[in-house]
């Protein structure tokens, strides 16, 4: 099968860092959209994210230093959409137009940038629900975890 480039929210990233209920769906999805676009900011949100669950005691400090690596390994090999004023716009035009929070509306904005403002045909991976919908009423193709049953 061949990889195909996917624009990748924080929370798909993590699962693929750590064990938690949608890693083997992040993987299936990642075998197909391996090649990863994502926002400037999105190896600081993963970290902070890998470290709450260090602290909440998920990870083992052990375990905490896997998942790191293991981040540093995804984050040399994808592409970064990097804090131009285009995404700042973006932004804050999403903000006004959706309910998600301003880190969502910088991702999704990043994503925006990425596909020159032509999301058809686009692939959005994002395991976050509010994120993900207001990627495909964007006009995304978004990648969620599927539902088990």
């Amino acid at each position: 099968m061949k990889t195909e480039t996917a624009f990748w929210d924080t929370s798909a990233l993590v699962p693929l860092c750590c064990h938690q209920p949608a890693s083997a769906e992040a993987r299936h999805v990642a075998r197909r959209y391996g090649r990863m676009v994502v926002w400037w900011c999105t190896r600081v949100e993963a970290y902070g994210a890998l470290a709450r669950l260090r602290r909440e005691g998920s990870l083992s400090e052990k375990g905490f230093q896997q998942t790191v690596a293991r981040l540093s390994l995804l984050s040399r090999a994808w592409l970064e959409v990097l804090p131009v004023e285009s995404v700042r716009q973006r932004a804050e035009e999403l903000l006004a137009l959706q309910i998600i929070r301003a880190a969502d509306a910088l991702q999704l904005a990043a994503a925006l940038v990425w596909c020159q403002g032509r999301p058809q045909r686009r692939v959005f991976v994002c395991f976050d629900q509010r994120l993900a919908s207001a990627a495909a009423q964007t006009g995304f193709e978004v990648k969620e975890p599927v539902a088990p049953g």
